[in-house]
């Protein structure tokens, strides 16, 4: 993707799952590529896993402290420049996640890291992307911000629709401005927040869902596109799972 050369990309949640599978493909494309995450040595892992003509380059980033934001996106911007494409990976859920087992404190740290934590890492890329009148965001929610589902739980479902609603807003005001937002809607994927089920996953059943790359080469044919053309939304599930 001759297109993506050069590219500056800044990617929370970086260091597993989704967002290390986006990073591997987006760096691999020729972009240079930031992760952010809680754990350093998760990120320099990925980093050091990759063989790209511009390596990844780590920062520790937690979305649930602005100031943690405020030093990532700094060194971003420091070390390459202004993104071209942030990715909002960075996301959690709950093991006790109905209402009658789920506490007001769950609620709170789920919402401030799924949605507080992508409003803030938008608000911090934004105002560049709209100066140069360039840019795009790709917000990996769930399909649970499509269908408030029992498996993804209360707050996690609310954080995903909030995640739906902010990516849309944002999108139809910045439409005029050169600016994309697009919204990517997983279904089960193999990653470590799968450890956070109530009821353990089988190996079986983690082989058989979604690859973190599978979500990987969608959305790098996204940033692909040319600027003229923004893709929305996007579902990708498993071919077993249901979709209703």
């Amino acid at each position: 993707m001759s297109s993506l050369k050069g590219k500056i990309v800044a990617i929370t949640g970086g260091g597993t799952g989704i967002g290390a599978g986006i990073a591997t493909a987006l760096a691999e494309s020729g972009c240079r590529v930031v992760i952010g995450g809680r754990r350093l040595e998760k990120l320099q892992a990925v980093a050091d896993a990759v063989k790209s003509e511009t390596p990844i380059h780590c920062h520790t980033l937690d979305v649930a402290d602005p100031a943690s934001i405020d030093a990532f996106f700094a060194d971003v911007k420091s070390h390459f420049g202004d993104p071209d494409i942030l990715v909002n990976s960075a996301g959690i859920n709950i093991q006790k996640r109905t209402m009658a087992e789920m506490v007001p404190e769950d609620w709170d740290r789920v919402m401030q890291i799924n949605a507080t934590g992508a409003y803030r890492c938008i608000h911090a890329v934004l105002p560049a992307m709209r100066a140069r009148r360039d840019g795009l965001v790709v917000n990996i929610s769930s399909v649970a911000g499509k269908r408030a589902i029992s498996l993804g739980g209360v707050v996690y479902c609310a954080s995903k629709f909030a995640m739906t609603a902010l990516g849309t807003a944002i999108s139809n005001e910045v439409r005029d401005e050169g600016v994309r937002i697009t919204n990517v809607y997983p279904g089960e994927v193999n990653t470590p927040i799968l450890e956070n089920r109530p009821t353990p996953v089988s190996q079986e059943h983690k082989d058989s869902i979604l690859q973190p790359e599978d979500i990987a080469s969608v959305v790098a044919t996204i940033c692909a596109l040319p600027p003229r053309a923004n893709v929305p939304e996007v579902v990708i599930k498993p071919t077993k799972q249901e979709w209703v």
